[in-house]
């Protein structure tokens, strides 16, 4: 099995657009406001559904590896984008920083590198 897609509710289609082409990725469907899909990197898709309201203690975090994180938070900051934690470094060896789209999604932008897959502790 290979993950390749992940859908996040969203009540406002356009902002939550911006949002995401502000993080970075590429829209490649957007079918009447109910529905927009955005394309990754490497290949995966992130699509967003719209719903009348969305709740905002679902528990769910979407994580985005960024390579440059440091920069590419400090060009959202410059954009006006507010952040829930900045870069840092977690124990678990991955370093990340928090924020919220529109709708109150959770949005992790991280870098982990080796650590993602290979952490020191993995199970063999």
């Amino acid at each position: 099995m290979n993950l390749n897609q992940v859908t996040v509710p969203v009540v406002n289609m356009a902002s939550s657009i911006a949002f995401y082409t502000k993080l970075g990725l590429k829209l490649i469907v957007h079918s009447n406001d109910d529905y927009a899909r955005f394309e990754c990197p490497g290949g995966s898709t992130f699509s967003l559904q719209r719903e009348h309201r969305v709740s905002t203690k679902s528990g769910i975090h979407v994580y985005f590896e960024c390579e440059d994180l440091d920069e590419k938070v400090q060009g959202l900051l410059n954009e006006g984008v507010s952040f829930l934690e900045l870069p840092n470094d977690k124990p678990w060896l991955w370093r990340e920083a928090h924020l919220e789209d529109p709708d109150a999604n959770h949005i992790v932008l991280y870098l982990a590198r080796e650590n993602r897959l290979n952490p020191p502790w993995r199970i063999s």
